[in-house]
């Protein structure tokens, strides 16, 4: 398969999670548990950012939990689907001086050096371009200003992927990037001291019937250039429930994740060199 065959269709995935809006909160355990963990690790820092930007932010509430870390903070919440943005606002407390924005990762509506800190919660794996992506993110930070973020790796819902792989050829799970990959991109993007680990998780369902509708629910379903783009026949998805079933345990089906955890940083602004020209010493 070639890497398009993954690529993620971007007007599909905005849509996907235009239309999860609603149902998002409902679903969203692993999210809310990544999101909390990387609160946690904010401890660790030692600035206190005046300009945070938590770029994907779906339903805002990791934007309302950076509210209570960094009060006096100007916070921006933004999301590439209007609708998230939306029920972002009605979650928002309604004292908390917030300021809700639709717009795209890849290209930003804000200022060169403008944001302190960017908080992104899994949603680097949907970019079309990481490469882009990191260019965009450093052109908005400020000298010595912090990138922390998550994104899914290449084990996340390998049982699904491997099940689908011996019913056809079309890409039924996104791609996910390595970690050693995306640290690579992260240098590249000119970040310096990138930091990278990795946890798994894993989700329990009683049939691929229910993790398909939690995925959807989500807004996290398949929206790769190689998906297939008629409806599955009742027969290929059997086979593919079938070949899940090898993963059962405990009466359960596993659900894989793993989560990539990185921050960076903004190299600091070089400071200015100044020459000084000595006058000559008058001839005697």
């Amino acid at each position: 398969m070639t890497d398009n065959h993954y690529h993620v269709n971007k007007i599909l995935m905005r849509q996907s999670f235009s239309d999860a809006a609603q149902s998002y909160d409902d679903v969203a355990v692993l999210q809310r548990e990544v999101g909390q963990r990387m609160c946690e690790r904010l401890q660790l820092l030692k600035q206190v950012p005046a300009q945070i930007l938590d770029l994907g932010s779906g339903t805002g509430k990791h934007t309302v939990a950076l509210h209570r870390i960094y009060k006096k903070a100007r916070i921006v919440a933004m999301d590439i689907a209007l609708p998230m943005v939306k029920a972002a606002k009605k979650n928002k407390p309604w004292f908390s001086p917030l300021s809700y924005v639709c717009g795209d990762a890849e290209q930003l509506p804000l200022a060169d050096n403008s944001i302190d800190m960017i908080f992104s919660n899994l949603t680097l794996q949907w970019m079309t371009d990481l490469d882009a992506t990191f260019a965009e993110l450093r052109r908005i930070l400020k000298p010595e200003g912090v990138l922390m973020f998550t994104s899914f790796g290449p084990d996340t819902l390998k049982e699904l992927r491997d099940s689908w792989a011996t019913v056809d050829e079309y890409s039924h799970v996104n791609a996910f990037i390595d970690m050693h990959d995306v640290g690579d991109a992260l240098l590249r993007a000119g970040f310096a001291e990138p930091v990278m680990d990795v946890e798994h998780f894993t989700l329990t369902y009683a049939d691929t019937t229910a993790l398909m509708r939690d995925l959807k629910l989500l807004g996290a379903h398949n929206v790769t250039q190689g998906r297939r783009r008629t409806l599955t026949a009742p027969g290929r998805l059997r086979a593919m429930q079938q070949a899940y079933e090898q993963y059962r345990s405990e009466g359960v089906l596993p659900a894989s994740y793993e989560v990539v955890y990185g921050h960076a940083w903004q190299a600091a602004a070089p400071q200015a060199q100044v020459s000084l020209e000595l006058p000559e010493k008058e001839k005697s």
